[in-house]
């Protein structure tokens, strides 16, 4: 399984999750990533955020275990019995502001069949207790938000994917929601009181993914530059050995 993380000293990761790289019929990654979609319509939806994390286990193992456009092959298919995710712990579920610190860097990315498609940095979230994640623009077709990281976990036995894991990707339908600040009415904790003129976005780690390229290296994906390294440990979420086998 690929293992690399970029360093950021060319600010470049290979990416090319086209169809034609895995031989799949013209419309198995669209019917993925509708259902994909829909999977997160209902993730937010739900009547509580563990709920929410029950339909989103539950479908992902779904399709990871029987959709052509699974990054399973044929026979890891058949004996798959589940991912490996940690039971949901709502101390990290944060709804914090998209702050302007960073806004307006470029992070090119080496793509297989587009040339090099720059990233830009939309600003940054800053996650009580955990540190801070730069938040990105796909600046080609489609557009797109994208919020990869890596924590102290990565690449530890019992812990997550050593390359990093994502958070947010809306072009592939992971999204859990934005609303106003002035909207908000749950209790902050410890967490600081948002500034009211900005709106919340729901980063829940239990709800962090592995890329495609953690289960098939003829996928390659982009991964967590420097900005998205966190310092502490986050052991929810997908973690990584996530093959379970029955």
């Amino acid at each position: 399984m690929r293992e690399h993380a970029d360093d950021g000293a060319a600010d470049e990761v290979e990416w090319d999750e086209s169809e034609a790289a895995l031989d799949l019929p013209p419309h198995a990654v669209a019917d993925w990533r509708l259902r994909m979609f829909s999977l997160y319509e209902r993730v937010r939806a739900a009547a509580t955020p563990r709920d929410g994390h029950a339909l989103w286990r539950s479908g992902r193992d779904r399709l990871m275990g029987t959709h052509p456009a699974s990054p399973l092959l044929p026979h890891e298919r058949a004996s798959f019995a589940g991912l490996r995710v940690a039971p949901y712990d709502p101390a990290f579920r944060f709804e914090v502001p998209l702050l302007p610190l960073g806004r307006g860097q470029e992070r090119p990315v080496r793509t297989g069949t587009d040339g090099i498609v720059p990233f830009v940095r939309i600003g940054t979230f800053d996650l009580p207790g955990l540190g801070s994640l730069a938040a990105w623009r796909h600046a080609g077709y489609g557009g797109g938000v994208f919020v990869p990281f890596r924590d102290a976990t990565a690449g530890r036995a019992g812990g997550s994917y050593g390359a990093g894991r994502y958070l947010v990707d809306t072009i592939k339908g992971a999204f859990l929601g934005a609303r106003d600040a002035v909207d908000a009415t749950h209790d902050c904790g410890t967490h600081p009181a948002p500034e009211p003129h900005l709106p919340l976005y729901v980063l829940d780690f239990n709800f962090a993914y592995n890329p495609s390229c953690a289960y098939n290296e003829a996928w390659a994906c982009p991964l967590p530059g420097p900005e998205n390294r966190l310092p502490a440990e986050v052991p929810v979420g997908e973690l990584y050995p996530s093959l379970t086998r029955g």
